[in-house]
């Protein structure tokens, strides 16, 4: 074991290291030059190498180092990283705080923190007595992939914090931040350059970049990568922590030593931030990274979370999306979709383009209607567009570039796919293929069925999809659990190991529970939000198929035409065969709903989960709950029953605290139900 005088001179080290590393690569104004920089790194590389057990963690001779891994590990994250809704301009940024304000009457004397929205890849850090200890990604909110080594190699992450040392705060015990990781863009030019030199291959924006480096199994080649990091969030902290705004946070983050941007504003009113957000529209091009748009959020914290979530997005914030770029390309040819609910969808076939960084070669042409109102023609110069920076559409012709060598485009009179006749229902826009044989929609509808949103069955996706249709092995997408092993082994890429485990997969999936399958049947208008409430109201396929529309309707977020659609789907003949092989192949979830979990051992009781649960993930909690007739709410409230505490329990956890909710943990929450076993 080191002397203790040798291990106080390499904390000396450290610490002045760390200094210098924070006011070079995050303050921007280095008080030593490069060479006595690279002395004192020289001086802490000798003493780790004499002495072996003087190395810590939070070294920064640690950043590049570690063994390529052969996978990444799941990281539960203490708190949802819950994403935003989008407001297009003024008028529907307006639109959300309206909204907001009827829910409470707080909001109208609010104020407001103004932020960028970085392109780049979102990642939480953990800190633990100061010291950086994990890093994931965002992956679904709750779960991510621990990228920690990889992450270790960014200057710009502070490896310990206060970065500081002489700083008047001291770190908390428990610190999770989040932040968003990205290429500037002008390393990002100079750094294409050199591999376009090398004769490598180069990469299109800056994004892709990123977020392929951090996900690199080795972490030498994510050090090789000039990715940097700018922090906007306290996800969960412990006791040495207090805020009651984000503009705390932002500066307390600040204090600690992590990168936050520099143009962070507070607004004491809605039109004074949407004019610095509007500001920023034309000169986001002076920035040296990509922003796609503003973050307005509420700046009161405890506002915030009375405010709640409304499915993914939480409604103390909103971000104000730039108007996406466009550019002009040539129309080559209108191809035709045909959808997994028979709409028939035109599309444009570009010459390749690009546009914000991203090669376009296909994008919406919305309907028919559209193609014939705006005249457009095959061989037209075009404007392009992507909507939200993200999915690209046809704007319209520019007339003034014609040639006279374009053609106009005739709407198909029967199915690209089954060249069955089509049609257009009275008062609608699109054309219907109504074959159910239709084989487009068959491998539609079974890409939906086994999609990661859904039953999320692995090895299972769009190609055997296709596979299995064409090869006259699936009709239906109850079909898929009537495969036998035998008939995959004839299909192309398949042998008896794959065979095997998609068998394996697929008999897995019969676990999901029965919002899944609902959301994963294809109902029109039913997504994840409206299979839920169904699930919770009926409590299984046999009574909700017997649900008139008027009961339906009931069902907060269900209005009349999901109601009827609901209805009209469990009467059509061919979705009754689908439910008759589903019962009988053993895949019939049930859920306890309010009225069937009457009796439960939770009933009446309402449920808020925070942290991460050893052995369960939160949606295991969630439906371990609701199974037993209690409700799980996404904020404290005080008329919250209890709040289930794990892991690194976040901002739920002192709110709770305030209102005097009680606390339980998972063995606690198993004792209320009387039950010793583990959920699987």
């Amino acid at each position: 074991m080191p002397s203790a005088v040798l291990q106080q001179r390499a904390a000396k080290l450290r610490g002045e290291i760390h200094t210098h590393n924070h006011r070079y690569y995050v303050l921007q104004s280095p008080t030593i030059s490069d060479g006595e920089y690279d002395a004192l790194l020289r001086k802490l590389h000798h003493l780790e190498r004499q002495h072996p057990d003087l190395i810590r963690p939070d070294s920064p001779t640690q950043r590049v180092g570690g063994q390529p891994s052969e996978r990444f590990e799941k990281v539960s994250h203490p708190e949802d990283i819950l994403s935003l809704s989008n407001a297009n301009g003024a008028a529907e940024t307006r639109a959300w705080f309206e909204r907001i304000a009827r829910l409470d009457e707080r909001v109208g004397s609010a104020g407001f923190v103004v932020e960028p929205k970085i392109d780049g890849l979102t990642v939480v850090l953990h800190y633990r007595d100061g010291v950086f200890v994990r890093g994931a990604t965002r992956g679904d909110g709750e779960v991510g992939e621990d990228i920690t080594h990889n992450l270790r190699t960014l200057h710009t992450l502070p490896l310990r914090i206060p970065a500081d040392p002489e700083g008047v705060q001291a770190a908390p015990r428990l610190l999770v931040v989040r932040g968003e990781a990205f290429i500037p863009n002008r390393a990002f030019t100079q750094w294409n350059d050199r591999l376009a030199a090398q004769g490598v291959r180069t990469y299109v924006n800056a994004r892709n970049a990123a977020s392929g480096a951090l996900r690199q199994l080795d972490p030498k080649l994510t050090a090789s990568r000039p990715i940097e990091l700018l922090c906007y969030e306290v996800v969960a902290a412990a006791e040495g922590f207090a805020s009651v705004s984000q503009w705390e946070n932002l500066e307390y983050l600040r204090a600690m030593g992590f990168p936050v941007a520099d143009i962070l504003r507070s607004f004491s009113s809605l039109d004074h931030a949407i004019a610095y957000c509007e500001g920023w529209v034309e000169r986001r091009d002076t920035l040296d990274y990509e922003i796609d748009g503003m973050v307005i959020k509420i700046d009161d914290l405890k506002l915030q979370s009375a405010l709640g979530v409304a499915g993914k997005d939480p409604r103390g914030a909103v971000a104000f999306k730039f108007p996406a770029q466009e550019v002009a390309t040539t129309l080559c040819d209108i191809g035709v979709n045909v959808g997994r609910t028979g709409v028939l969808t035109p599309y444009a076939l570009l010459q390749p383009v690009e546009v914000c960084g991203v090669t376009v070669k296909q994008a919406t042409l919305h309907n028919f209607d559209f193609v014939s109102e705006k005249d457009i023609r095959v061989g037209d110069r075009v404007l392009v567009k992507r909507a939200g920076d993200v999915i690209p559409y046809v704007i319209g012709p520019r007339v003034e570039a014609r040639t006279g060598n374009e053609r106009r485009f005739e709407p198909p009179r029967i199915c690209p796919s089954c060249a069955q006749a089509v049609t257009r229902p009275e008062g609608e826009v699109s054309l219907y293929c109504f074959n159910a044989a239709c084989p487009a929609q068959r491998s539609r509808n079974l890409e939906h069925f086994v999609s990661r949103t859904t039953l999320d069955i692995d090895g299972f996706g769009d190609r055997l999809a296709t596979q299995l249709v064409q090869a006259g092995l699936v009709a239906d997408v109850a079909d898929i659990f009537m495969l036998t092993e035998a008939q995959l082994l004839v299909l192309d890429g398949f042998a008896e190991k794959k065979a095997r485990s998609l068998l394996v997969a697929i008999e897995a999936a019969k676990q999901r529970p029965l919002e899944r399958l609902l959301s994963a049947l294809g109902i029109r208008g039913v997504g994840a939000v409206a299979a839920r409430a169904l699930a919770e109201r009926f409590g299984s396929l046999s009574a909700l198929a017997q649900a008139r529309p008027e009961q339906l309707q009931q069902i907060e977020g269900i209005g009349p035409s999901i109601a009827a659609a609901v209805s009209e789907w469990f009467v059509r003949p061919g979705n009754q065969e689908v439910l008759r092989k589903l019962r009988s192949a053993g895949f019939w979830p049930t859920r306890y709903s309010v009225a069937v979990a009457e009796g439960g051992e939770l009933s009446g009781r309402t449920f808020v989960l925070s942290g991460a649960f050893p052995g369960w993930t939160r949606r295991q909690a969630a439906a371990f709950i609701e199974e037993h007739g209690g409700r799980v709410r996404s904020s404290v409230s005080a008329k919250t029953s209890y709040l289930v505490v794990g892991d690194n329990a976040g901002a739920k956890l002192a709110r709770a605290r305030v209102l005097g909710v009680p606390e339980i943990n998972t063995e606690g929450l198993r004792r209320l139900v009387n039950a010793s076993a583990s959920y699987d």
